[in-house]
């Protein structure tokens, strides 16, 4: 016996990376499928699908959350902010980027997107955020490359470039 609704397909509207965006969802399909499959935004990546590894963290409404663990139904009317919405400008990274690029904060880059996310949230509310404090955010985060250390360098010169202390990434 068929479940009632199953297959009726809802109209989502959202504002992602400060754009309106809208399409039809099942009542099932997760947000990153809906970032992925349907608008055609790849930046967000899918690892695990439990929620665990972080790689497909979003903001949803200023706040860090697994897109494999949020419904595209749930999200109407929110404000979603994606990888692809970090870089001020087409030609110019964020202060983040900049210090992953300078630092070497990837490698194979899987889990950049969800990493970034997470560290763009932490320090745009804290740009005095400890190397404590940056653990702390990143411990959601699974990363099987870098080993960390290079994540972490490119983290705390963020903080502090957005503290406006010192030389830019590209400087140093």
């Amino acid at each position: 016996m068929p479940r009632l609704g199953a297959d009726r397909r809802h109209e989502v509207r959202f504002t992602l990376n400060g754009r309106p965006v809208e399409g039809e969802a099942e009542p099932r399909m997760l947000l990153t499928d809906f970032l992925r499959h349907v608008l055609g935004r790849t930046g967000t990546h899918v690892g695990c699908e439990h929620g665990v590894c972080g790689a497909c963290t979003v903001q949803i409404d200023g706040a860090p959350a697994r897109a494999c663990l949020t419904l595209a139904v749930q999200v109407e009317g929110a404000e979603i902010r994606t990888v692809e919405g970090l870089a001020p400008a087409p030609d110019r990274l964020s202060v983040l980027q900049e210090s992953f690029r300078a630092h070497h904060g990837l490698q194979c880059g899987f889990c950049t997107p969800g990493i970034l996310m997470s560290l763009d949230e932490l320090l745009s509310r804290r740009p005095d955020a400890s190397e404590d404090d940056i653990r702390h955010q990143l411990s959601g985060h699974l990363c099987r490359c870098t080993g960390y250390a290079p994540i972490m360098k490119a983290a705390l010169d963020a903080a502090r470039r957005l503290r406006g202390e010192g030389e830019t990434a590209a400087d140093a």
